[in-house]
């Protein structure tokens, strides 16, 4: 078991001020030579990798570390990543490097924390061209762990996990799936605006769901187009996306989009707090 001989005291665990809210998504239409002629192959091939990587049940081995724990550590990485202005690809690879960990490795409850930041920094610095300093990292625990501790733990993880870090994530899928609404040069301003709003939305809503340990049974690529199904729906838009274009039955997709739902209603201040202003106070209908 890996263990800590210290924690930060609870109720003292700092919550950067600095977070922000989410900017809308861009989506550029695809174009012959921009790079996304292989967008359908790269889809496929990220489509059958991500059962590779999967973190169902990973905290069926663990004694001291249970679903509450998660949510809690996860729903607090995710203000850290937004004060070092990171990438939303940063959270859902920093998510699954620490549930994958988890699946191999009993941990001690007094080493939970350190586990979280050390799997954001390994992430980083997969997909960030700027990660956090270690000293950085360290300040967020209140100073609780040492830079031996946390550069130790990374190599722990990086050998349980045979560095293989390269998981298919949400957020791939999500622009994916995004980007096949706009098919063309000649899609209009609304399918544009259509599609960077649900984009938007979707990520608020995929970020929810991160941190409840009952969706770590969807794979990345269901859990995608069910949150911009729901955004969809959300926004009211005349242009729905094709639940149908991921593949899925109708019944597995309206099943998690159901239980999508419910979340989403149950944390509806925690999602109009990751959103821009305008969405919640024009857009989104609070009544879900």
């Amino acid at each position: 078991m890996v263990t800590c001989s210290l924690k930060c005291s609870e109720g003292n665990v700092p919550v950067p001020v600095s977070a922000g809210k989410r900017k809308r998504e861009d989506v550029t239409p695809r174009t012959e030579g921009s790079g996304w002629d292989y967008g359908e192959e790269c889809y496929r091939f990220n489509k059958g990798l991500e059962g590779n990587f999967l973190t169902a049940g990973c905290l069926a081995n663990q004694p001291q570390i249970k679903a509450d724990s998660r949510c809690k550590l996860i729903s607090w990485l995710i203000p850290v990543h937004k004060h070092f202005k990171l990438g939303f690809e940063s959270l859902c690879l920093t998510v699954n490097i620490m549930d994958r960990f988890l699946s191999c490795t009993p941990i001690a409850s007094d080493c939970f924390q350190l586990v979280g930041v050390t799997s954001l920094l390994i992430a980083c610095k997969q997909v960030e061209t700027r990660p956090p300093r270690v000293k950085q990292l360290l300040a967020l625990c209140c100073d609780a762990f040492s830079r031996e501790q946390l550069c130790n733990l990374e190599c722990i993880i990086l050998l349980k996990l045979h560095f293989h870090l390269g998981s298919p994530t949400i957020n791939y899928f999500l622009q994916h799936f995004s980007l096949l609404r706009v098919t063309n040069v000649e899609s209009s301003d609304l399918e544009l605006i259509e599609a960077s709003k649900s984009l938007t939305v979707a990520k608020g809503i995929a970020e929810l769901s991160l941190a409840d340990y009952a969706f770590n049974i969807y794979s990345p690529s269901l859990m995608a187009v069910c949150c911009l199904e729901l955004a969809d729906r959300m926004l009211c838009h005349k242009n729905p996306i094709s639940i149908l274009v991921s593949g899925y039955p109708k019944s597995l997709i309206e099943d998690c989009v159901s239980k999508i739902d419910l979340l989403v209603t149950l944390n509806q201040d925690s999602l109009y707090r990751l959103l821009p202003i305008e969405y919640f106070a024009k857009s989104v209908k609070k009544d879900i």
